[in-house]
């Protein structure tokens, strides 16, 4: 019976009489009921489906005008004019009766109820009866069901289909979780085509290229018979570049495929070289466009130490508040290695009392928790970082009134520091970049003189090394390496602080100005991100500056683009990747390099 639910309106028109409008709203629904109650009575059907599939056979009564409506398939079978729109039984192939039995049940009641065993077989006979709002709802299901190791199947069934939105989803998860991807049977079973198109990605979300290496390797073991051929080809397309020098030696020593294949040998020989003699190269670290990058500032300077970790996230211009620093630090130092962000030295100015700092901390963004590391072997606040082939290098600083010249080193893997070759120059306030895995030390202060000088740290010799000097003093400033320059911004020249920015080219070994920042900064952070430089706080000589400028070396200009959450100095700022592997879907690689300062000629 019929439901009363409806809506009426009246209407008076020109004439003066007036009528009205009546709507039954579930009509429809209603009337597909009833339909749906002859067919399972087999009352006024006009077609019966006869499916076939391998040895099974059924037979569904139906009505051709409700088939139709739901596929156009249907529709065209039953109004163009072919054989079947005359014909009482039709012959149906290729479905299995248990899928026909499913899709017929959704015309009738636009509904379908279907489980992970057999969601293919229904996707598949959706596909082919055109019934789109079936493939769609099995796609959305398929990609909540993606997972490392059935990824690259759904990804190769909804190819084979032509479900292009179910292939683009199964195909960013295979990027964003390659390392899981690649332990599993499906990777294992990939062409060497479908291998290299794979790793040839921009977008493959790896914390070290080594991980794309060893991939390739134990794809080739997997049926190293009828694989050894292609190894050359492999390896070509991994950015070999992007590994270490002691890396590629071990694995020339000790992996049997690569000592088996003179090309191989020779390839990764001739890379092993140019890195050791630190040549230019052009290869892009891998990236992940569809996931966001934050800049993490932690610690600095307001009246006395700050212990603030945040994010801020340029896409939405918004600020995160994570996990506070262990202690309150301000002068400390920050870089990424796979995937974790680590805290070096830095002092804890506070009302009752200065304490310098010799800790190591390490914060993993997939608990948003902090881990105490090895300490250094002494304090070191003001202290400048950099990294060279994952180990963490810890420049200069202060301990109370002794100025650092000594440098230490830190592997992650061991958990232990080492000292290194010294620096010629004592240095705090010291800026580090990293450029073709050598280590620039930029200006500070010796406890003396501010400093224009810079060197250089040669891994390979245990050696420093003077280049060209800059053409300003400058303690406290920010550091930074883009598109093989490095860039050196604001700073204390013991009188004032500085606006000007000045890029030193390593192949000419030589210093030029840039435009200036719009504002005077020293203690301030920097970071680069889509090939453009973020200056954060600082002090200019009055006040600790929120502002944020970014430096485009294309248009050759600066401009203010957000503002802390708070003015600061201090602050160390490092650019990573927002990843699906961590709670808070960050992860990524990178580094970071700030400058270091003083407030008005005070130490911060």
């Amino acid at each position: 019976m019929y439901s009363t639910e409806c809506k009426a309106e009246v209407t008076p028109s020109q004439n003066g009489n007036r009528y009205f409008h009546y709507t039954l709203q579930n009509h429809t629904m209603q009337a597909f009921e009833v339909m749906n109650e002859l067919r399972l009575n087999q009352q006024l059907c006009d077609v019966t489906l006869q499916v076939r599939y391998n040895n099974l056979q059924r037979e569904f009564m139906a009505h051709k005008i409700v088939l139709a409506s739901s596929s156009p398939v249907f529709k065209a079978m039953f109004t163009n004019g072919l054989k079947e729109c005359e014909m009482e039984v039709v012959s149906i192939e290729g479905i299995h009766p248990k899928v026909m039995e499913r899709l017929i049940e959704f015309a009738y009641t636009a509904s379908i109820s279907v489980g992970e065993k057999c969601v293919i077989h229904v996707m598949n006979g959706a596909v082919m009866y055109q019934m789109d709002s079936v493939v769609k709802a099995c796609c959305d299901f398929l990609a909540q069901q993606l997972d490392p190791s059935n990824a690259i199947g759904i990804a190769n069934f909804a190819e084979q289909i032509g479900c292009a939105e179910l292939h683009q989803k199964a195909r960013e998860y295979i990027y964003m979780y390659f390392s899981d991807v690649a332990k599993q049977e499906e990777f294992f079973n990939l062409s060497h085509c479908q291998l290299v198109t794979l790793i040839s990605r921009e977008d493959l979300n790896v914390r070290c290229e080594s991980e794309v290496f060893h991939a390739c390797i134990n794809w080739v073991q997997y049926d190293c018979e009828n694989r050894r051929p292609y190894i050359h080809a492999l390896i070509k397309t991994v950015r070999c570049h992007s590994l270490t020098p002691h890396f590629l030696q071990m694995q020339l020593q000790k992996c049997e495929i690569l000592k088996s294949d003179s090309k191989c040998k020779d390839y990764l020989s001739q890379i092993f070289q140019d890195l050791t003699l630190h040549k230019p190269t052009k290869v892009l670290p891998r990236r992940t466009p569809k996931v966001p990058q934050l800049m993490y500032t932690a610690g600095g300077y307001y009246r006395q130490s700050l212990s603030f970790l945040e994010a801020y996230n340029p896409c939405d211009n918004s600020w995160i508040r994570l996990a506070d620093l262990k202690v309150p630090r301000s002068g400390l130092a920050a870089c990424v290695v796979h995937g974790l962000l680590y805290t070096v030295g830095g002092r804890n100015n506070a009302p009752d009392g200065n304490t310098d700092s010799n800790a190591l901390d390490c914060y993993n963004p997939m608990n948003d928790q902090w881990s105490s590391c090895a300490a250094m072997s002494v304090p070191r606040n003001r202290i400048g970082v950099g990294v060279i082939d994952g180990l963490i290098y810890a420049v200069g600083g202060s301990h109370g009134c002794i100025h650092h010249n000594s440098v230490e080193r830190y592997d992650p893997e061991r958990d232990e520091w080492e000292l290194v070759a010294p620096m010629l120059t004592r240095r705090i306030g010291v800026g580090v970049a990293v450029i073709n895995r050598l280590l620039y030390a930029v200006g500070g202060f010796d406890g003396t003189n501010r400093l224009n000088s810079a060197e250089c740290y040669y891994p390979e010799n245990d050696e420093w090394r003077m280049v060209a000097a800059m053409n300003t003093v400058r303690s406290g400033a920010g550091v930074c390496a883009l598109n093989s320059c490095i860039y050196t911004m604001g700073g204390y020249d013991g009188m004032d602080q500085l606006n000007s920015v000045e890029r030193y080219d390593v192949e000419a070994d030589r210093w030029m100005f840039v435009p200036p920042m719009k504002h005077r900064r020293s203690a301030l952070g920097v970071t680069v991100h889509q090939g453009r430089i973020y200056v954060l706080g600082g002090y200019d000589g009055h006040i600790f500056l929120h502002s944020v400028e970014c430096y485009n070396p294309n248009t050759d200009q600066w401009t203010e683009v957000t503002q802390l959450t708070s003015g600061r100095s201090g602050i160390r700022v490092k650019l990573e990747t927002i990843g699906k592997r961590s709670l808070h879907r960050r992860s990524g690689t990178g580094r970071l390099n700030t400058g270091h300062g003083e407030e008005g000629g005070r130490e911060l």
